[in-house]
C-alpha cells in the first residue's frame, strides 16, 4: 500500500465496522479514528512500528491493529477475549487485504510472546475499577515500549506514574485529546459524550 498520511489513516480507521453488540462489562467503546491515528503516528515517528512486532491488547474490532499494519508493522498480534468483536476485526482486515495480523481469541494473561511494541486502548476502569491494570502489567512484561490511552484525570495520572515507575517504566503524556463515546449503553444520558483522554508512552528504564 502507498504511504499513508495521518488524516487519511484517521478517516480510514473511522470507517471500519464497529461493535454490533457491545458488552458493557468489557467497556467496549470504539476507539475514535483520530485518537487511534494520533497514537499510532507518534509511535511511528518514534521508530516503534515500521518492521516491528506489535501487540494490541484488547484489540476489539481491530482499529489499532489494522492501523499498525497499514503503517508498516512486520507482524501484529491482536488479542481479544470477545470472539464476536474479533470476527469483526478479521472482516475489517480482510476488506483491506491485510494479512500480517494474527488474531487471537485469548485472555491477555495467557499471552507470553515478547514483542517490540505494545499499542492499546485498554478499559478505562469505569465499570470495573482498575480494569486497566492487568493490561499494563502484561504490556510491561512483554515489551520495552508501550503506547496506551487513559482517562485524563489527576488521580489517574498520579496512579499511572506510580504504577509504571514501580515496574521500571518511565511514563510520558505525549498528547491529550477528546474521545467521543456515542450512546450505546442503557446508562448513557447524552447522545454523544466527549471525554478527555491522555495518550501515553511508557518506556523501559535502562539499568546501569
Amino acid at each position: 500500500m502507498e504511504k499513508i498520511r495521518k488524516k487519511q489513516l484517521a478517516k480510514l480507521l473511522s470507517k471500519l465496522e464497529s461493535f454490533k453488540k457491545p458488552k458493557v462489562h468489557l467497556e467496549q467503546y470504539r476507539t475514535p479514528g483520530d485518537v487511534a491515528a494520533e497514537l499510532l503516528w507518534i509511535a511511528l515517528n518514534d521508530g516503534n512500528i515500521t518492521d516491528k512486532v506489535i501487540a494490541d491488547l484488547g484489540a476489539g474490532t481491530g482499529i489499532i491493529s489494522i492501523g499498525a499494519s497499514l503503517l508498516g508493522a512486520r507482524k501484529v498480534y491482536a488479542l481479544e477475549i470477545d470472539e464476536d468483536a474479533l470476527d469483526i476485526a478479521r472482516k475489517n482486515a480482510e476488506k483491506l487485504n491485510i494479512e500480517n495480523i494474527i488474531f487471537l481469541v485469548q485472555d491477555i494473561s495467557e499471552f507470553n510472546k515478547k514483542v517490540d511494541t505494545v499499542i492499546m486502548n485498554p478499559p478505562f476502569g469505569c465499570q470495573r475499577e482498575h480494569a486497566d491494570r492487568a493490561f499494563l502489567e502484561k504490556a510491561f512484561e512483554i515489551a520495552r515500549v508501550v503506547y496506551s490511552i487513559h482517562i485524563s484525570k489527576e488521580e489517574v495520572r498520579g496512579f499511572l506514574r506510580r504504577f509504571s515507575e514501580d515496574r521500571g517504566f518511565s511514563p510520558q503524556i505525549i498528547s491529550s485529546m477528546q474521545f467521543e463515546i456515542p450512546a450505546i449503553f442503557f446508562f448513557h444520558e447524552k447522545r454523544l459524550e466527549r471525554i478527555k483522554v491522555d495518550l501515553y508512552r511508557f518506556s523501559k528504564l535502562i539499568k546501569y
